[in-house]
């Protein structure tokens, strides 16, 4: 396997700011993009790699309202799922960066963005339990945040005007990241290439003996949400437990008091 670069201006390694933008949305293979990257040697952030508290959400909650801030710093050589949205602005913020486009198909993308991503974050009641246990429990307004990005890149204000105008916003975000990005510093990328494009791309040596990344089907990222939302449960156990407890052996002395 070659070993990862990590002091030049191809390899990774962090401290330097984005060094490649992965131009693609939610639920189309960030993940295994992710684990590519990290192969090669580039510092990548993915919201599902890191631990929850790690991610910067407030900084991408403001960026939603406003103009795009350097929410992660130098910290990361690429950023891709919660950048996602962004990409067009970060284009912009680091003209120098590659940009590699991973575009899924409309039909097949939005049934599994809507399920996995979208649902979870505007399906109320839950949203709105989900999102003040993670605030209130663990200071982190992830459910919130989410819940702007999505409103903002639609340009929407509830989950019917997503829905009009998802291939509308789809279509108009590559369109524009080919426009603005030329073909010298742009990839069009199918998971399917495998290594050899990506690496000729990015300057670094094809892994020997290494499988491609492929993560994140359906299943399995239900199984990692489902994981992270009884994480955040529990910490809603840990923090009330003793009070709903207490509150449950007073009302039980209140009425053994008061039995006839």
């Amino acid at each position: 396997m070659a070993s990862p670069k990590t002091d030049n201006a191809n390899g990774g390694g962090g401290g330097g700011g984005i060094k490649v933008i992965n131009a693609s949305l939610f639920r189309m293979g960030t993940k295994s993009m992710a684990l590519t990257y990290n192969v090669l040697g580039f510092k990548t952030h993915h919201g599902l790699l890191e631990d929850v508290m790690d991610s910067p959400w407030t900084g991408i909650e403001r960026a939603a309202e406003a103009t795009w801030p350097s929410v992660w710093g130098k910290k990361f050589d690429i950023v891709t799922d919660l950048a996602s949205p962004f990409a067009i602005e970060l284009i912009k913020a680091y003209p120098d960066a590659k940009v590699v486009v991973v575009q899924r198909d409309f039909d097949k993308w939005w049934p599994s963005f809507k399920t996995e991503i979208l649902d979870r974050v505007m399906t109320e009641p839950m949203a709105t339990i989900n999102g003040f246990i993670v605030w209130r429990v663990m200071g982190i307004r992830a459910v919130q945040a989410m819940r702007k990005v999505h409103f903002g890149f639609f340009g929407a204000r509830n989950r019917e005007e997503i829905a009009r105008n998802a291939r509308a916003k789809y279509d108009a975000y590559f369109d524009k990241i080919r426009r603005i990005v030329p073909e010298d510093r742009r990839l069009e990328y199918n998971l399917g290439d495998g290594w050899e494009p990506l690496c000729a791309f990015l300057g670094v040596p094809v892994p020997e003996g290494v499988e491609f990344p492929m993560a994140n089907e359906k299943e399995a990222h239900q199984e990692e949400v489902k994981q992270r939302l009884g994480k955040f449960h529990m910490g809603t156990v840990k923090m009330f437990g003793p009070f709903i407890l207490g509150l449950a052996v007073g009302v039980a002395g209140w009425m053994l008091l008061h039995r006839d």
